[in-house]
């Protein structure tokens, strides 16, 4: 299929413009995190010429535990990440949970994620399609990459094209995850804009039984075997202090050591993409 080139305000994500940045927060904990984690990586990313798209999430819904922090809910994270593109002019990303969010969410998101558990919901799907945004559907851990053709369609029913993939890894027996790299170039053959989500591909879902584990030592590897590829926008979940990280922290990424690291990303970006 011919690639597809998806637009989210002035950023261009796909064929071969270069790899854009999504990153922030697990999940909004507060306004001091967020509006810090947002002006830092968007200095970064202006002094490093990166297209910088802002991810956190104002509900995690699927937490391991009844008892773990999931957000301050939909009307305050809106609010805030509505600070933060005001404030620092930069697109937002967010993900739904139930149908019903996805217009509230479409009138502050640029960009609406369904999360890797829920990428078969078609309810959910078609919601976030009929919105028109750009839908960003994480792979599920329990699904091939070409299954995700009939998620696709039934985004396309709704003549939404704007659509992006990400992969986050796959489920290997209890508690672990494998990131196979064959899967980006699968998913690139349906002609949609391919995304790696390198924090979440190290997790160890329920590994710590009431939270999941995860090793961050991996993140760097993964995203540059991925950005060898090719691959379109790289996602990153970033924290000032992930040991104190109120989800996902073992995952995420600390402030002071993104810069480290997108300098080597952008640095093959370059290369793969013939020194753009």
């Amino acid at each position: 299929m011919q690639p597809r080139v998806v637009n989210v305000c002035d950023v261009k994500i796909g064929t071969n413009n270069p790899l854009v940045l999504i990153a922030g927060p697990c999940v909004i904990e507060s306004e001091e995190i967020v509006m810090r984690t947002a002006e830092y990586i968007s200095r970064l990313a202006e002094k490093l010429r990166v297209s910088f798209i802002f991810k956190s999430s104002f509900d995690k819904a699927n937490r391991s535990s009844i008892t773990s922090y999931r957000g301050p809910g939909i009307d305050n994270g809106l609010k805030l990440l509505d600070k933060v593109k005001s404030s620092f002019r930069v697109p937002v990303i967010t993900d739904i949970h139930s149908a019903e969010q996805a217009m509230p969410v479409s009138d502050v998101a640029d960009i609406i994620q369904i999360p890797a558990f829920l990428c078969r919901q078609t309810d959910l799907l078609t919601a976030a399609a009929r919105t028109k945004k750009p839908v960003n559907i994480k792979k599920g851990q329990f699904m091939a990459p070409w299954d995700m053709k009939n998620v696709i369609d039934k985004i396309l029913t709704y003549d939404n094209t704007n659509i992006l993939l990400t992969e986050r890894g796959t489920s290997f027996g209890y508690n672990n995850l494998v990131v196979d790299m064959t899967s980006i170039v699968e998913m690139r053959k349906f002609g949609f804009p391919v995304i790696f989500d390198a924090t979440h591909s190290v997790q160890k879902p329920g590994a710590m039984g009431t939270t999941s584990g995860g090793n961050c030592e991996y993140v760097k590897y993964l995203a540059q075997a991925a950005t060898a590829i090719g691959i379109d926008g790289l996602f990153l979940e970033v924290h000032p202090d992930p040991n104190t990280a109120l989800s996902d922290g073992p995952n995420m990424i600390a402030l002071n050591k993104l810069e480290e690291l997108l300098v080597t990303i952008m640095e093959l970006d370059r290369t793969i993409k013939g020194g753009i």
